[in-house]
């Protein structure tokens, strides 16, 4: 068995890795690069590979930088199947087609309004691509064996993170790989505990917060102070929001802070289709959350629910306070940053980020201070406050990692650490090297390694 790493090495997003055995060619995630421009532009690339000779897909969860580039791969010539749990395949069906639609979308504004360096500016892939795509799909529940390939036999173990996600252990000839997929946390106040890690041979471990610690604090307690010092002063309040997981976390915390009287009853605009359709398949798979069923109902109460992109521009003439989510979590797109241009030049209204912000993104400057922000061909000054909550995260921190890793029933003949910034794997290999004692390295991009 061979190991190729195509994406996610030495970066954040871009989940792809080429596993090959014998004749057989497959991929697990196929996810998009987000970020720096360099990075993105890897999605406009030929792969290393054939599409129409891989045998498979195997994705750990749906969220874009691990299932966004399925719809380009199978207009490439992809022609197998794409195998997830049902839960991920749920979420496909709204992430995917919303993605295509969002970048249609930006196609457009950017041609009309002629801010693109391209003529005309075109979409990675459009909503009818995704659709398409989703035609590639196939189920199967947790811990269930099945076949992506001939020689090979895959099965799928919860990890938290969000409905559906799942580590993905695969066999073939005597040697047996885990690849982590992004692992949640155990104390999450949204999704279960992840399972302990199966036994494998190998294993290929996220390194998101790989260097970090999440503080103790719960996001109930470090976002009402928040929030009353902001609706003080009448602010307008614009989330940047990830649609599935985080909104969902978020909505949570919202209607149990005011449940408890401890904030304002301010209007709360979910301004995200993703999100609102998200929101409602945490109602159906009740078992992988953590939520009652009284709670699952209040989250779909908690805010007014913005669908139309009339709704949505009608919010810019709205006075605070006011909280508006919106997709993405990363300011990368999406409607977030037509209120971004709106409220951000304002001081008095606050912009709240709400988890990782990968470097090259807009969030990753509002993190670090930016006075102002490149949207659609404009400089926008940054007047407003930016915050971050510290407590938000469905990723594992560092420790957390190495606590799942150690539940493993024996060791691996070696690790390896990914999707994380350099300095985060390194970080977390090192310590998987000095704590476990496990042979460990970190893959550069399309690194390849034979699996004895």
């Amino acid at each position: 068995m061979q190991l190729t790493f195509l994406g996610a090495a030495g970066t954040v997003t871009g989940s792809r890795y080429l596993v090959s055995e014998g004749e057989q060619r497959m991929l697990v995630d196929c996810g998009l690069f987000q970020g720096y421009k360099q990075l993105r532009l890897k999605n406009w690339a030929s792969p290393p590979f054939n599409p129409a000779d891989l045998a498979a897909v195997v994705l750990t969860h749906a969220h874009l930088d691990h299932s966004g580039y399925a719809p380009l791969l199978v207009k490439r010539g992809f022609h197998g199947r794409i195998h997830c749990t049902p839960a991920t395949f749920e979420l496909c069906r709204i992430l995917l087609p919303d993605s295509g639609f969002l970048q249609e979308e930006e196609a457009r504004f950017a041609n009309r309004h002629g801010f693109s360096k391209h003529s005309p500016a075109l979409p990675l892939y459009t909503r009818e691509d995704a659709e398409v795509s989703l035609d590639r799909f196939q189920t199967h529940r947790v811990e269930d064996a099945f076949a992506p390939a001939a020689g090979l036999t895959a099965s799928f173990h919860r990890v938290g993170h969000l409905p559906g996600a799942a580590s993905v252990l695969l066999k073939g000839r005597g040697v047996s790989i885990l690849f982590s997929g992004d692992v949640g946390r155990p104390n999450d106040p949204l999704m279960k505990a992840p399972a302990p890690p199966p036994a494998c041979d190998y294993m290929v471990v996220e390194s998101t917060y790989g260097d970090s610690r999440h503080p103790q604090t719960d996001i109930e307690t470090e976002l009402a102070p928040i929030l009353r010092t902001a609706c003080a002063r009448r602010a307008t309040i614009v989330i940047p929001s990830f649609a599935v997981g985080r909104a969902q976390l978020l909505l949570l915390a919202l209607a149990r802070l005011k449940a408890k009287g401890a904030i304002a009853d301010i209007p709360v605009y979910l301004d995200s289709p993703m999100a609102i359709d998200a929101t409602q398949l945490f109602r159906v798979f009740t078992s992988e959350h953590r939520m009652s069923f009284e709670e699952t109902a209040a989250i779909g109460r908690v805010a007014k629910l913005v669908r139309s992109a009339e709704e949505s521009k009608a919010l810019a003439t709205r006075s605070g306070p006011q909280m508006i989510i919106a997709a993405s979590g990363m300011a990368t797109g999406g409607r977030v940053v037509h209120h971004l241009k709106v409220f951000a030049p304002d001081p008095n209204n606050l912009i709240l980020l709400t988890g990782f912000q990968a470097g090259g993104t807009r969030g990753a400057s509002l993190a670090a201070g930016a006075r102002s922000l490149r949207i659609h061909g404009q400089d926008v000054p940054i007047n407003a406050q930016v915050l971050q909550l510290s407590s938000a995260s469905a990723h594992a921190d560092a420790d957390e990692l190495l606590a799942w890793m150690r539940q493993a029933p024996r060791a691996p003949k070696h690790t390896f650490v990914t999707h994380g910034e350099p300095g985060a794997s390194d970080a977390l290999r090192a310590r998987i090297e000095r704590e476990l004692r496990w042979p460990a390295s970190t893959p550069e991009f399309r690194d390849s390694v034979d699996l004895a």
